[in-house]
């Protein structure tokens, strides 16, 4: 069943700072150049969430967790859980946001790129490095976007359909 986070109805990130909407509207614009189209609150199928999940004209899946504090980004033991879903993981920050803890062991180049955003753009600062996904797991989660994707046009079109299937 769909529910109402499945549609757009509500906007990305609603429940969320302001400042976390502008980021992703800025990685949005930057993916938007490179051919990589994304989704908001992507429902992962280990429970996880990611907060944006983009697919590019190959097929490539990159995922974008937003932080917008360093106590959220210190305490997010669970981004390591996303990794299985995509080929590429960055961070996305705002403009202004410290980057030293992205130097580090955990957080740093051999796992993970860095973005910073803000409302009207965003730079890769470091690009991710590529880990391609199975193929059986490229296949089921490229469809499984795709489904997502349409679900939420078919919203946008009629909100009533969230609450029919």
């Amino acid at each position: 069943m769909a529910t109402q986070s499945e549609s757009r109805a509500d906007p990305c990130f609603s429940d969320m700072p302001l400042v976390a909407q502008d980021v992703a509207r800025g990685v949005t614009r930057l993916f938007f150049r490179s051919d990589l189209f994304a989704l908001c609150e992507v429902p992962l199928p280990n429970g996880r969430r990611a907060d944006m999940m983009a697919i590019g004209p190959k097929g490539q899946l990159v995922i974008v967790e937003i932080k917008v504090s360093r106590a959220d980004l210190l305490g997010d033991q669970k981004w390591c859980d996303y990794l299985d879903y995509c080929d590429r993981f960055f961070w996305a920050v705002p403009t202004g946001f410290s980057l030293e803890p992205f130097d580090g062991d955990g957080l740093g180049p051999d796992c993970a790129g860095l973005i910073v955003a803000d409302r009207y753009d965003a730079e890769v600062i470091r690009d991710a490095p590529d880990r391609p996904l199975a193929a059986a797991r490229r296949k089921a989660e490229t469809l499984r976007f795709a489904r997502r994707a349409a679900r939420r046009l078919a919203g946008d079109l009629d909100p009533g359909l969230a609450g029919l299937d």
